[in-house]
């Protein structure tokens, strides 16, 4: 990563400085050409050795594991602009222990906690998050898997489907409606163990950037009642909280996959000579690249305002993080297509970084959230804001 001149924001202490500064060395040492040939394979040594470096402390709070008592957004971002910078795999294998496992993280009891997170952050336990449906995605009140009390169990019943690590995990948080007639405040929040019987992955599904993704069958899945993460009725208040912490650190991911297409993008059009002079010396160049590094200036900032406002306590950053995700990965997506632009046709060669890059950023102008979901999300809280008189 050329340029690092962020790091001296205000946003940062010197220990986030410190931990960007070792993880940057880790990934261009032990991630560079990490084979992918094995999916799912490479997926569970990334989480692995990424444990056992102890970075995955990082994605749960302390004492069950973690680093501190409630998860440093900031370091959440930087962690993931610094791994997909040099491997998408990688930070999906980061995250996903993170964001599957953030539900037990900030509602579970302490037993639920210390049962489940020590094994994620020492990589040896991998996490999934469960709420997607083949007909509710962003629309969480459509969700129609079911569940149901039965004596000292829950009796699970639906399908799931876009599931990050479905089939490598060994535990996933699923949402399932307890009480159909409350909307989502009848939504609730389970923790389903992979070999529970009545659960299975019933289908894998391949995406243009290869990423364990699957869907999930729960016929009549029967779990312990101690399984409730929260109170019943509580799982669109946990999924929205989990969002908040985690949301910020998608556009984090954009930002490191559009810094590796500026640095891709700069070595080329030096190196590279057309009728007579580099490729760096025409003004068109030049306004590609001027509006490149703008793009990726503005999204770090929405990110890291968004990351520190977390940080500094604030309950809810749904606005700001809902602002950084989405300019981040529009503008990592016009970034990353610059970048192909300015290698030609090399730059559509299978295997070339850049176009890697093009396929691994598309997605993340769609989960957790899309650009649209976002843009209304933004949209209602500005109106909200100056309905409450801020505007007057």
């Amino acid at each position: 990563m050329a340029d690092r001149s962020f790091l001296d924001w205000p946003f940062f202490d010197d220990s986030h400085r410190r931990f960007a500064a070792e993880l940057r060395v880790f990934a261009e040492q032990e991630l560079a050409g990490h084979p992918h040939d094995d999916l799912d394979g490479a997926a569970r040594s990334l989480v692995t050795r990424l444990g056992e470096a102890g970075y995955l402390r990082y994605t749960v709070p302390a004492p069950h594991g973690g680093l501190f008592e409630r998860v440093d957004v900031r370091s959440l971002c930087l962690a993931r602009e610094t791994l997909a910078y040099q491997d998408g795999l990688a930070d999906f294998a980061f995250v996903m222990q993170g964001l599957g496992s953030g539900p037990i993280s900030q509602f579970g009891t302490e037993a639920q906690r210390e049962t489940y997170l020590p094994g994620v952050a020492a990589g040896k336990r991998i996490a999934a998050l469960g709420m997607s449906e083949p007909n509710a995605g962003s629309d969480v009140a459509a969700m129609q898997t079911r569940a149901v009390e039965d004596g000292d169990s829950w009796v699970l019943n639906g399908t799931k489907t876009w599931i990050s690590n479905a089939g490598i995990a060994d535990q996933y948080s699923v949402f399932a409606v307890t009480d159909p007639e409350k909307g989502t405040k009848g939504i609730s929040a389970f923790i389903v163990e992979a070999g529970d019987p009545g659960f299975s992955v019933s289908e894998r599904i391949d995406v243009i950037a290869p990423h364990p993704l699957g869907t999930l069958s729960f016929q009549d899945c029967r779990i312990p009642k101690d399984r409730l993460i929260g109170q019943p009725g509580e799982g669109f208040k946990i999924a929205m909280s989990n969002l908040d912490v985690f949301r910020s650190s998608v556009g984090a991911a954009a930002l490191g996959f559009a810094r590796r297409a500026l640095d891709e993008a700069l070595r080329r059009t030096q190196d590279r000579e057309v009728f007579g002079q580099k490729l760096s010396e025409f003004q068109l160049t030049q306004a590609k690249l001027g509006d490149m590094a703008t793009e990726i200036d503005a999204a770090a900032l929405l990110i890291y305002r968004a990351a520190w406002t977390k940080d500094s306590g604030q309950a809810r950053v749904t606005r700001e993080a809902s602002m950084a995700k989405m300019y981040a990965t529009e503008a990592a997506q016009r970034v990353v297509d610059k970048a192909v632009q300015l290698f030609g046709g090399t730059g559509v060669v299978s295997g070339m970084p850049v176009e890697q890059l093009y396929r691994e950023v598309r997605a993340l102008r769609i989960y957790e959230g899309t650009t649209e979901i976002n843009q209304m999300v933004i949209a209602r809280a500005t109106l909200d804001n100056f309905n409450q008189g801020l505007g007057k």
